[in-house]
């Protein structure tokens, strides 16, 4: 089935290319606010962060179908010893502009795996009471809906759409966590520099709640990861990226040709509000230093 994409280089605060009631589900992941070795100095405060989210739901309320689910990957920001409540406050935000708060999964990572630091090495370093800080190897899916849901009546040309009972039972996606393997922060992948989360999670909620020929949304689209699964299904998406520097990521992870092999559509639209952000992002990354580098 062939199926279209438009991807938006510009801020996501203002989605005019999408219409009305037009979106079936959102999947993404927003900037963790300044996370020091992600987003140093994106924000100039944390309200800031979250006039952007408000301005985001806002969108999302008017372009999302009624009873569609938005699904937000995200996570608590500790910076400089404080932690900012990341995903609380997003679900706090996107029910004041109307959303319902449906469910909450966790994304459990492999055990063992750090990314950046040992943060419990600090209680080696100090073996004694309120050094204690725990390595963190999970993350939050947070599902809110939007109004209710009129449950359709299935019709045959539908049979496409049906959830594979065996992979949902092998893969225990009934339940409230999951065990998903991360994108490795690998020299010389794809994604290299860039917060990206596994295809696996959107594939998953793709699945889960949308139907073959409906439409998916990423206002945070990062590397590109939900237009890739989303066109991989079957299904059409959109796109917004503010950061013109992954465009060329963006359009090597979907397939993007100016002479297509298949009859899927890629459209690319610049405009004015795109900014260039990876360069900057990764000279704030390379003057951090992780809690092992600093210990004697």
């Amino acid at each position: 089935m062939a199926t279209w994409h438009k991807i938006v280089f510009g801020d996501c605060k203002k989605m005019e290319e999408i219409p009305d009631a037009s979106i079936h589900l959102t999947v993404t992941s927003p900037p963790y606010f300044n996370a020091p070795f992600d987003y140093p100095g994106l924000f100039e405060d944390y309200s800031q962060y979250i006039d952007l989210i408000r301005s985001v739901a806002r969108e999302l309320r008017r372009v999302m179908a009624p009873g569609r689910v938005a699904c937000f990957v995200t996570q608590d920001v500790r910076i400089e010893g404080k932690l900012y409540p990341v995903p609380a406050d997003i679900v706090r935000t996107m029910v004041e502009e109307g959303f319902t708060y449906r469910d909450r999964i966790i994304w459990r990572k492999p055990e063992g795996y750090i990314r950046i630091s040992r943060r419990s090495g600090v209680q080696v370093q100090h073996p004694y009471p309120m050094y204690f800080y725990p390595d963190n190897i999970f993350e939050e899916i947070l599902i809110l809906q939007n109004g209710e849901y009129n449950y359709p009546r299935i019709a045959p040309d539908q049979e496409s759409s049906r959830i594979d009972l065996r992979e949902f039972t092998k893969e225990k996606l009934y339940l409230s966590v999951w065990d998903i393997t991360n994108v490795l922060p690998l020299k010389g992948r794809l994604e290299e520099g860039v917060a990206a989360f596994p295809e696996e999670i959107p594939r998953r909620l793709i699945k889960l709640f949308t139907f073959v020929g409906e439409t998916v949304l990423d206002p945070f689209l990062g590397s590109g990861t939900v237009t890739k699964v989303a066109k991989e299904l079957g299904r059409n998406s959109y796109g917004y990226e503010v950061d013109l520097e992954l465009k060329t990521t963006i359009l090597e992870k979907v397939g993007f040709s100016p002479y297509p092999l298949t009859d899927d559509r890629i459209d690319i639209i610049e405009r004015d509000d795109a900014r260039k952000l990876r360069s900057f992002l990764q000279r704030g990354v390379s003057g951090q230093k992780s809690v092992t580098k600093r210990a004697p």
